[in-house]
């Protein structure tokens, strides 16, 4: 079985446009690059299937205290420094 190719930068860009419009979001509000990153770190550290989670998990907090760029980064960063120290606990 053939890998996939990998995505496009351009083709991201279009499905994020696409997607923020649908949703009713100005796509210039979304730190795409912040997000990619949160995502990379929890999937490193804590579980891949945990990545999406997150960024979901980042968006809802950052929704429930305003909204803003500064709400966004606040979660994101929260995110990230949780992800980078986390050691799971041995059942």
């Amino acid at each position: 079985m053939t890998k996939p190719a990998p995505l496009a930068p351009e083709a991201l860009d279009e499905w994020l446009v696409a997607l923020a419009e649908e949703l009713g979001l100005d796509p210039a509000d979304v730190p795409v690059a912040t997000l990619l990153d949160v995502a990379r770190d929890v999937a490193h550290n804590v579980a891949r299937p945990a990545a999406p989670l997150s960024t979901f998990l980042v968006g809802l907090a950052a929704a429930r205290n305003g909204g803003s760029r500064d709400d966004i980064a606040a979660a994101c960063a929260s995110a990230t420094e949780l992800a980078l120290s986390w050691t799971p606990e041995k059942l």
